[in-house]
C-alpha cells in the first residue's frame, strides 16, 4: 500500500504579510524555517520512513523540503511541477484582507480563511483536482508499496486530499485548516477525519 505523506511549506514573508504568494517565490521566515525543523523532529520521533520526496519547484516548499530531507539524512527532493501552488491570476501579490472587497460574491469562507473561486486568470479548484489526478496517478505507478513526502502548498494541497479520497472541493475547504509544515497522511487505512498527524503552530496574520 502506498502512503502518501502531505506536507504544506513552512511560513514565508508573504505568509507573514498577508500576502496572497500563489506562484510567487519568497523565502521562508525564521519562523517558517523553525517550522520545518519542528516538524522533522516529529518525523524522527514517530520512526515514519519515506522511500522519495516530491517537492513543489517554489523555494518555499523546496527549502521545508530540503530541511527534512537534510535532517533525517536522506536523499534531496525531487522538484515536481504538479505539486507548485495554484496560479491565482489577478489575485497574485494582493493582500488576503482584500479579497471579499475584490471578488466577492465569488468566494467561499471557511473559517480563517476566505476562498477566492475564479478571478481572472487563477486556476479553479475543478482544475486543481484534475491536476492533483495525474500527480496521485503518478505515484501510484512509481512507488507502489511505497512510503512517500510530498511538500507543496495550501490550495493544491487541500485539492489532492479532496482527489484522493473523492470529496467534494467545497467541502474539503471548509473541513480544516492546513497550516505551514503541518503534514496530511493519505492512505488507504487511514480515513479522512484522522488525516492530520502532525500539527505546528501557526503564526500568520
Amino acid at each position: 500500500m502506498t502512503r502518501i505523506y502531505l506536507s504544506r511549506h513552512g511560513q514565508d514573508r508573504d505568509n507573514e504579510m498577508g500576502i496572497l504568494n500563489g506562484h510567487r517565490d519568497m523565502p521562508l521566515t525564521e519562523i517558517g524555517l523553525d517550522q520545518a525543523r519542528q516538524v522533522s523532529q516529529k518525523i524522527k520521533d514517530s520512526g515514519i520512513h519515506f522511500d522519495k520526496v516530491y517537492s513543489s519547484p517554489l523555494q518555499r516548499a523546496y527549502h521545508t523540503a530540503k530541511t527534512i530531507t537534510d535532517y533525517l539524512q536522506i536523499e534531496c527532493p525531487e522538484k515536481i511541477e504538479l505539486l507548485i501552488e495554484r496560479d491565482f491570476g489577478v489575485m497574485t501579490g494582493k493582500s488576503t484582507k482584500d479579497i471579499k472587497e475584490l471578488c466577492s460574491p465569488d468566494i467561499l469562507e471557511a473559517g480563517i480563511t476566505t476562498y477566492f473561486l475564479s478571478p481572472k486568470g487563477a486556476e479553479t479548484f475543478p482544475q486543481l483536482i484534475v491536476r492533483a489526478k495525474k500527480l496521485l496517478e503518478l505515484i501510484k505507478i512509481k512507488h507502489t508499496g511505497q512510503n512517500v513526502l510530498m511538500v507543496t502548498h495550501g490550495d493544491i494541497g487541500k485539492m489532492i486530499y479532496a482527489a484522493y479520497y473523492n470529496l467534494d472541493w467545497q467541502q474539503v475547504l471548509t473541513m480544516f485548516n492546513f497550516g505551514n509544515a503541518e503534514i496530511l497522511l493519505l492512505a488507504e487505512d487511514s480515513v479522512p477525519e484522522d488525516t492530520h498527524i502532525f500539527n505546528i503552530k501557526q503564526h500568520n496574520h
